[in-house]
């Protein structure tokens, strides 16, 4: 047997639903087919993917690490598709990027290295800073686009966007906490636990505003500006950590296990994409890299 690109696309949609029968509806399929498909995945790769529930499922740490490749793999199908459709017109010239240090690593990379490999004759740039920085060169014509959280955009009225992303807040645990005993957990739960914020992209701000609402102020046991730091602090029950899903890993660096669970209330979500000067014509360069970015959004939401 070997692998097809329908068991993945199959695969990607009940990883993205965490649910075979909500896989199949936006499939349109049958659910014994979605079955079928992971079953015939899980054979050949000799791991489990997914872990059945009740109600849904909860994707595996290996199934995590394949998921990833799974929509590499697609996206590029989908490029190359669209390349070849294209002619043979080559895109050149200079394409001039800006990131915020959360979506450099989460969400930059994969876009970055397959439009590098589409585009090798365009000479790319790119430069971190912080949100508010890069819509200020974004609009003063110094960046073509930027990779960004557009949730909160201080300049909307002169930007254009397009949503990559679209994650809600969990929050993090170590394996043994013993907030995971419980079937469900409330944000009053969560209001005297010690603490972890990211402090980029407003993500300690977004944690604070949820946990003040109880009238105290917040215990926050520790500030960084590295994700991986606030995994491995919470995996080693410094704190807990409340995050979008985007950043989430089921593990460390040093291999310990952190556990994501959602909590009852209104969370809110944050919006990462695309940013670009509203009203100015893009150059080829950055309309090629705006079709890429949103191949690889599509594939993830099918």
């Amino acid at each position: 047997m070997s692998l097809t690109l329908k068991q993945l696309r199959y695969f990607v949609a009940a990883a993205n639903q965490a649910s075979v029968s909500k896989a199949a509806q936006a499939l349109s399929i049958s659910q014994s087919a979605v079955t079928e498909a992971i079953k015939e995945l899980e054979s050949y790769l000799g791991v489990q993917l997914f872990i059945r529930q009740p109600r849904g499922m909860t994707i595996t740490p290996e199934g995590q690490q394949f998921l990833r490749h799974a929509i590499s793999i697609l996206a590029e199908v989908a490029n190359a598709t669209r390349v070849a459709s294209a002619g043979a017109h080559r895109v050149t010239g200079r394409l001039n990027l800006g990131v915020t240090s959360l979506t450099a690593g989460y969400v930059l990379s994969d876009v970055l290295s397959r439009y590098r490999r589409l585009n090798p004759d365009v000479d790319v740039t790119a430069v971190e800073d912080t949100a508010e920085y890069l819509e200020h060169l974004i609009i003063g014509g110094e960046l073509d686009v930027a990779v960004m959280v557009t949730s909160n955009l201080r300049n909307a009225q002169a930007l254009q966007s397009e949503i990559l992303e679209v994650s809600s807040f969990r929050l993090w645990l170590p394996i043994d906490h013993p907030l995971n005993r419980q079937q469900s957990i409330a944000l009053s739960d969560v209001a005297d636990e010690q603490l972890i914020v990211l402090d980029v992209d407003e993500m300690e701000q977004e944690a604070v505003k949820l946990l003040s609402a109880f009238g105290k102020r917040p215990r926050i046991a520790f500030r960084t500006r590295s994700v991986e730091a606030v995994r491995s602090l919470v995996a080693t029950g410094a704190g807990v950590a409340l995050l979008p899903d985007l950043v989430y890993r089921p593990w460390s660096l040093e291999g310990d296990r952190i556990h994501s669970r959602d909590v009852s209330g209104t969370l809110p979500v944050v919006q990462v994409g695309l940013i670009w000067r509203r009203g100015s014509a893009i150059s080829d360069a950055a309309r090629e890299f705006v079709a890429v970015a949103q191949a690889q959004h599509e594939v993830k939401q099918r």
